[in-house]
């Protein structure tokens, strides 16, 4: 092996083996000069200047260094904290493009760049025994037949797990393959996510992450993985079969199966910030390679961030080597991972310029135009925690967003709340006030009433309060306004109405959810009642509380979940690819779109403006729908009538006059244990209980 480097070449960024050797290169535009370290088995350090440099890439290429080799990089340079340059080659530095990453942050003083007592003074503590390694990988693997579902997004089903969590307590899992990329790959999981019928798992965050030193000492964990510290690299504790790049094998397998099952990945994704957390914070890659670069420094006070995500710093992504390392990792997962998109984390921050957020930034601008990332599934989480930030209905048209707005308003709909009932209308139809202005579809709402972030279904109508006291911060974390309803007692009751209670309103937001317009996401384990006993932030929860518990699922819930599901795929007039248009149908009698009040009388202004009014009929008419099917036939369906009444006691719908004379068949009732199929003859009236949806399909008229 040589112990030299020749010039090698300045693409691509990071290591990449040839068979013969491997290049290494990576760009350090304010460096003096950058080591190359090798270490063997017995974690034996060799050092290889990096002479050649290109247009700042510092690059050469080393022959016999093959994969599995570890390595890391010492970049030399100019400590001056007041100018925000952090160099320090006593510090072991990841590659930013590195595949895979192998071992664990061992917390110490030599971490940290400056000394523990003086920020402005460099440490000279060597790093090396206390940091994580870049590995080189061998890039080859049998995709097979692997081919992505490409299920268009107005028919799509999302469920957001965590890939850890998921299979840690599943009893046919193999002991061995829990809380791994294998474990969701393996048959069960496999088989529930498809029987549920969902066509895309979104997996939170699978880039390299690091767990805090706040956390750690705590005894906590970084459950969750919102710190990445790479970002081409599948986390490597989330590997059954160890280091040395079988991450990055096990991955691809995990990818291949859920393709083989019809369904799509999408990966969450934080490029906003990274686990180096503030101007204080530890030294693993990005700070000392290029502070300056990589980072949004205050202008004002160097030794600062600007910081609009709340961890700390903000990547400087209005630097072309930085939207170059997000456009590269983004590439990277789709080619040769074979993910099918991404969920942007605080999205809002990739937008900023100068500060305000700006949908024509560089980044939209390189997405929109960019022959690979533009194809995939693209979704935002459209806000952060800076000024301006949420910016809900705001994305470019290429965009669909996480839409919290559909949240807190079923949220609130569903407690009871008042004058929720108009909001509620529009969130059920598609969200068309925030995105049919802007040229967007159905499909740009992402619609979602719990996410990882905030209570799971089951604690939302169990909990007036957040119960987060296991996160050791004295319950002051987590959000304190959750528009949730406890449904009359606080926490776990044997009060068997309360329970009962409880269980309709989870169906009656399933069934909300499900047939809405727009896509909906499922946060996993809520089909089966999963509880995370109130906390609503358990972002540092790697036990019990946060992984699913298989062995008390909600029988009676998951095969209703499944039933929704089922008929969401089954019928196009839930899954509409325009919007309504409130206009009559040729040879029908009502409109594509109808709202009744009780009395069964169309909706008016004065109804929509009633405070206290929680209950609606609607008509959607299955020969309305207004786009040809993807091969050019035409679409139609049958029509249906959903009655929702968040009123506590039964509400009697009058039938419209417009819909008498038809036979109907009840398919959801949310106030029965079970779905069920009544027939119903044509009648004046139809009851429906307290905190209740009933589904009615036309069968026939007479």
């Amino acid at each position: 092996m040589s112990t030299k480097a020749w010039p090698g070449d300045a693409y691509p960024l990071g290591a990449t083996f040839d068979g013969e050797g491997t290049n290494f290169a990576i760009y350090a535009e304010n460096a003096d000069r950058v080591e190359l370290c090798l270490f063997d088995d017995e974690n034996n350090e060799r050092s290889i200047r990096l002479e050649e440099i290109t247009a700042f890439t510092h690059h050469g290429y080393v022959p016999g260094v093959g994969p599995g080799q570890r390595y890391g990089y010492r970049v030399h340079g100019p400590w001056s904290p007041a100018d925000g340059l952090l160099f320090n080659s006593a510090k072991l530095l990841l590659d930013p493009y590195a595949k895979a990453i192998e071992g664990e942050v061992e917390w110490s003083e030599a971490v940290f760049s400056h000394q523990a007592h003086h920020p402005d003074r460099i440490s000279e503590v060597d790093s090396a025994p206390f940091v994580p390694r870049s590995i080189v990988i061998d890039p080859h693997f049998d995709w097979g037949d692997d081919t992505p579902p490409g299920t268009p997004l107005f028919r799509s089903v999302i469920y957001e797990t965590h890939v850890r969590g998921i299979s840690m307590r599943h009893p046919e899992v193999p002991p061995e393959l829990r809380g791994t990329y294998a474990g969701m790959a393996s048959e069960p999981i496999v088989d529930h996510l498809h029987n549920l019928g969902i066509s895309a798992v979104e997996l939170m965050p699978v880039h390299h992450f690091v767990s805090e030193h706040s956390l750690i000492a705590k005894g906590l964990t970084n459950y969750w993985g919102y710190a990445s510290v790479g970002y081409l690299a599948p986390h490597g504790r989330y590997s059954a079969s160890g280091d040395r790049g079988q991450q990055v094998i096990e991955f691809k397998q995990m990818v291949k199966a859920l393709h083989a099952a019809g369904m799509e990945v999408i990966l969450d994704v934080v490029y906003n910030h990274t686990g180096e957390s503030g101007a204080l914070g530890p030294t693993f890659s990005l700070r000392g390679i290029d502070n300056h670069t990589y980072y949004r420094v205050d202008p004002a006070n160097r030794r600062r961030y600007v910081d609009y995500t709340g961890t700390g710093n903000t990547l400087n992504v209005r630097h072309p080597a930085v939207l170059k390392l997000i456009m590269d990792s983004l590439r990277y997962w789709v080619t040769e991972m074979h993910v099918d998109g991404f969920r942007f984390d605080l999205a809002s921050a990739l937008a900023r310029e100068l500060h305000a957020v700006d949908k024509l930034s560089s980044f939209f601008d390189l997405i929109q135009q960019d022959p690979i990332v533009s194809r995939v599934k693209l979704i935002a989480e459209p806000w952060d925690v800076g000024d301006g930030g949420y910016q809900v209905g705001n994305f470019p048209p290429l965009w669909s967003e996480w839409n919290a707005k559909y949240r807190d308003g079923v949220r609130d709909y569903w407690r009871g709340t008042d004058w929720s009932l108009a909001n509620f209308a529009s969130r059920f139809t598609g969200s068309s006030d925030l995105y049919g202005f802007s040229g967007r579809r159905p499909n740009a709402s992402i619609n979602f009433v719990t996410a990882h972030d905030g209570f799971t279904l089951r604690d939302l109508v169990s909990y007036n309060e957040k119960r987060n006291l296991a996160n050791l911060e004295e319950n002051r974390d987590g959000e304190s306004h959750n528009r949730s309803w406890n449904s009359g007692v606080e926490g776990p009751t044997d009060d068997s109405a309360v329970i009962e209670l409880r269980k309709r309103r989870q169906r009656s937001i399933l069934t909300t959810l499900m047939l809405s317009q727009g896509v909906p996401m499922l946060l996993g384990g809520d089909e089966m009642g999963r509880t995370q006993e109130g906390n609503n932030n358990a972002y540092c929860q790697d036990n019990e509380v946060s992984w699913y518990d298989w062995e008390s699922v909600d029988r009676f819930l998951l095969g209703f979940t499944r039933r929704l599901i089922a008929l969401r795929n089954d019928h196009p007039v839930f899954r509409r690819r325009r919007w309504f248009e409130g206009r009559r149908v040729r040879g029908a009698g009502v409109h594509d779109i109808g709202w009744y009040n009780t009395d069964g009388n169309p909706m008016s202004e004065e109804d929509w403006n009633k405070g206290y009014a929680r209950s609606l009929g609607v008509f959607l008419n299955g020969d309305a729908i207004p786009t040809p099917g993807p091969r050019g036939e035409r679409v139609s369906d049958d029509s249906f009538i959903l009655l929702f009444n968040a009123h506590t006691e039964p509400v009697t719908f009058t039938v419209p006059e417009d819909l008498a004379g038809y036979q109907w068949q009840v398919l959801i009732d949310t106030s029965r244990e079970m779905t069920c199929a009544d027939l119903l003859e044509p009648s004046d009236a139809w009851e429906v209980e307290g905190w209740s949806v009933v589904l009615m399909q036309q069968i026939q008229q007479t």
